[in-house]
């Protein structure tokens, strides 16, 4: 059975001008309930994660710092968001959504967080909405817990993933593969094992070329026995932020690249949101459905 994490925090406590691209985590499970994709067995509410999983991930002054909300005013407009409690839930949730969803991936093939992707979270930084890395906690629970020897971590969102990049820079257990925009956010990039930065204006052709030969090469160094998805749809050509020039049958099909590669090798696989900001919520929520679609034609 594909679960997949949700949580009402995953929308309601954003500042009021954050909430339209947010909204998109309450209409994706809507979406694939009201098509018959999912049904509400397949959903699944995550609980608050401890701190001690945190601080497997995130230095500890740092957390205390978003625990006590005593972040200084220059790192929270680095984070966007004014900071405050409910905030501070919302990523706790959505982290231990995150290993959740690994831990039922490793049981039934995949799983889903509806958010997450909060990839721009450092060791010790909050950055570009994100505050606690979600993917990253999970990778480091999973080593520490003995559930995963290497693991591959493949960051398909159009901005580099300069948080798990950083979080894993001395760590040969976990490879970080990001192929994103080379002009856009963020501006100082960190060194993934596998970057691969992209022109503004790259078409379907080209985009998935590229993806076919830097994914073969990302499994092959990796040698991982479990892998994390990014699946941010910030690559379409209707996204206001993106900088891309992605049909939206394309970026279906870099997603198929990743979800069959995964089945085919027999690969557990945990699939986390990220970025869209296109004009239009549809185009937003159908493209980050077809993920979805995909896994349960591919994994049921």
């Amino acid at each position: 059975m594909i679960k997949i994490a949700w949580h009402p925090t995953y929308v309601h406590p954003l500042p009021e001008g954050h909430r339209f691209p947010m909204l998109k985590y309450e209409l994706i499970p809507e979406q694939l309930l009201y098509e018959g994709t999912i049904g509400h067995h397949n959903l699944f509410n995550a609980d608050l994660l401890s701190e001690n999983v945190v601080l497997l991930t995130h230095q500890k002054a740092y957390w205390e710092q978003l625990r006590d909300l005593t972040l200084s005013a220059k790192d929270q407009r680095r984070i966007g968001f004014p900071l405050d409690a409910q905030l501070v839930e919302r990523e706790l949730r959505i982290a231990k959504g995150t290993i959740d969803g690994a831990c039922f991936a490793l049981e039934h093939g995949i799983a889903f967080n509806v958010a997450g992707g909060t990839h721009h979270a450092g060791s010790n930084w909050g950055e570009g909405f994100c505050l606690l890395n979600d993917q990253a906690i999970s990778a480091n629970y999973l080593l520490n817990n003995n559930l995963a020897n290497h693991i591959l971590i493949i960051d398909l969102d159009v901005h580099q993933g300069n948080g798990t990049a950083e979080i894993f820079r001395h760590e040969p257990r976990v490879f970080t593969f990001s192929m994103h925009g080379d002009k856009n956010f963020p501006f100082r990039k960190e060194i993934s094992d596998l970057d691969v930065p992209l022109d503004d204006g790259l078409r379907d052709e080209a985009y998935l070329s590229i993806l076919n030969t830097n994914l073969k090469k990302a499994f092959e160094s990796a040698r991982p026995d479990f892998v994390f998805y990014l699946s941010g749809v910030d690559v379409l050509s209707t996204d206001k932020l993106g900088k891309l020039a992605l049909s939206k049958a394309a970026c279906k099909e870099r997603d198929r690249m990743v979800l069959q590669t995964c089945k085919d090798k027999n690969l557990p696989l945990q699939v986390s949101m990220g970025g869209g900001y296109s004009v239009h919520i549809k185009d937003i929520v159908d493209a980050h459905c077809n993920t979805f679609r995909l896994a349960f034609d591919l994994f049921t």
